[in-house]
């Protein structure tokens, strides 16, 4: 238990049954009536975004989640399966916890796994990746239009936007947030 004065963004909050990241936190102190802490706080599991209001001086509980760096091995029917580092203990991972960044997890890519009472309850891929393209439209002498983009399949199966002078089989950075190309690898 904390003090909603002592929280902080980043921080994990358990209310009401579930994990909430506090994004935004700021403390109001208005000329008549109690001081209160205005949050906006953030879902783990649905990434729903919610603003709530606290009294000063209420105690709300912390979760403690542990992030353990974990390789990404394969999937099956149970989920996305990611081993420890450190261990060699295999967990499962529910591919919703990924989002839309999930269409650039390919094998062997290291992401934080955050735990919460030895559930994972997240998964966090690198910001930027290097991925093989399988597939593009060839590029042709003289495709340097800069701001001209073709579709391009990257080994992982996802479709990104590259220039038009990028080859099929080079390697291009992928930031995972955006889904933007950044440059080759």
């Amino acid at each position: 238990m904390i003090s909603t004065n002592d929280m902080r963004p980043g921080q994990t909050l358990e209310l009401e049954g579930s994990l909430f990241t506090i994004i935004n936190y700021q403390h109001v102190k208005p000329g008549k009536g109690q001081a209160f802490v205005k949050t906006k706080l953030k879902n783990v599991k649905t990434g729903a975004v919610a603003d709530k209001t606290f009294r000063a001086d209420e105690k709300v509980n912390l979760a403690v989640l542990d992030k353990r760096a974990m390789q990404y091995l394969y999937a099956d029917e149970a989920g996305l399966v990611f081993m420890d580092s450190e261990s060699y203990e295999q967990v499962h991972v529910d591919p919703d916890l990924l989002g839309d960044s999930r269409r650039f997890l390919s094998d062997g890519v290291t992401c934080l796994i955050p735990t919460f009472e030895g559930t994972p309850v997240g998964a966090e891929l690198p910001n930027t990746l290097a991925l093989a393209i399988s597939d593009t439209e060839p590029g042709l002498k003289g495709d340097r239009v800069s701001g001209a983009l073709k579709p391009a399949t990257l080994e992982t199966g996802a479709t990104v936007q590259v220039p038009l002078f990028i080859e099929k089989g080079e390697r291009i950075k992928i930031d995972t947030r955006s889904g933007n190309y950044i440059s080759r690898a």
